[in-house]
């Protein structure tokens, strides 16, 4: 049974609505070409902080009981999840604690930073983020966080789809990255409330496929922490409350190379003008590969994330454009 109702979503909507944005819808008919299909674009590269986790992390903080707020919040994230936390905490006077990979991208790590939260620094390889999250919320009493698994998240996440829809009705297929499976989640529930013959695909990075084994498996499986260029699609394994949901109401799972997901960031770089994070860019990485079953023709793509250090985005000029 599922962890989160449509109505959750609804209410999420007004929650979050003092600090996060309500994010454009892009057309490209260069892309449409290409393609073949009609796409639309959900723009959360425009989201404040930089990518939809600001709309899971204020609906989780603002849920938050009052009495409980001046102890703070914890959370652990390669970046976007942070970035949101820390917004979300300085909306509301609160102290906020980051667990971040050392190996972050350097822009998330200023953000971070800039948004007024403590930043500890772990090695995503031989330490345990959650261990060190709990740890500090023990010690501190401050409320812990999770990026993606708890109902509170994916309410706020699923939030983006109910966006989407109310502005692009009829979709034939709504395609989203596929990370610990909050945004899909939030996204797959109010979709099909909405529009129930809507296809939902999730998107993965090859190296991090722990989604794609666990649903040919049909339990979760946790795999090693994968070296991808989509830094916020390192999961290593389904989430609780997020698998049954993913298994129940996720129609396909995609798989996209790091060189596919290259290739569509210069594609929205170059031809679209903007700045889109290879975990945002996986969905065009698959529609621009055809790993969509060709009789769908109306796409909705959520562009998760925009935040991109600057070396990668310079070296995405050296490449070759796609055509």
């Amino acid at each position: 049974m599922s962890c989160i109702q449509p109505e959750e979503i609804r209410q999420a909507t007004g929650r979050i609505r003092p600090v996060a944005a309500v994010t454009p819808v892009l057309t490209s008919r260069t892309l449409n070409a290409l393609t073949g299909v009609e796409a639309y674009l959900k723009a959360e590269n425009f989201q404040r902080g930089g990518a939809f986790k600001i709309r899971g992390a204020t609906n989780f903080l603002y849920s938050i009981p009052a009495a409980d707020r001046p102890r703070g919040v914890v959370a652990f994230s390669s970046g976007n999840h942070a970035q949101a936390v820390a917004i979300a905490a300085r909306s509301l006077g609160m102290r906020a604690t980051l667990v971040m990979p050392a190996d972050a991208p350097k822009s998330k790590l200023a953000a971070t930073r800039e948004y007024g939260a403590e930043i500890v620094l772990y090695d995503r390889h031989k330490q345990s983020r959650e261990a060190i999250g709990r740890s500090i919320s023990e010690e501190t009493g401050a409320t812990l966080v999770p990026p993606f698994d708890h109902p509170w998240i994916i309410a706020g996440q699923g939030t983006c789809a109910l966006e989407f829809l109310a502005e692009v009705g009829g979709l034939d297929a709504l395609v989203v990255p596929l990370g610990g499976g909050g945004l899909i989640s939030g996204c797959a529930t109010i979709a099909k409330s909405m529009q129930p013959s809507i296809r939902i695909m999730g998107v993965e990075p090859e190296a991090g496929n722990d989604y794609w084994l666990s649903r040919t498996a049909g339990v979760p499986v946790e795999i090693d922490p994968p070296d991808t260029i989509a830094d916020g699609l390192r999961t290593t394994k389904p989430g609780v409350h997020t698998f049954p949901i993913v298994q129940n109401l996720v129609d396909d799972i995609l798989l996209v190379t790091d060189d596919e997901i290259r290739a569509a960031m210069r594609f929205l770089l170059t031809r679209m003008k903007i700045v889109v994070e290879p975990s945002g860019a996986v969905g065009v990485a698959a529609l621009m590969r055809a790993k969509l079953p060709v009789r769908l023709r109306k796409i909705g793509v959520v562009l998760s994330g925009g935040n991109v250090d600057l070396p990668l985005l310079a070296s995405l000029a050296e490449g070759t454009p796609e055509h």
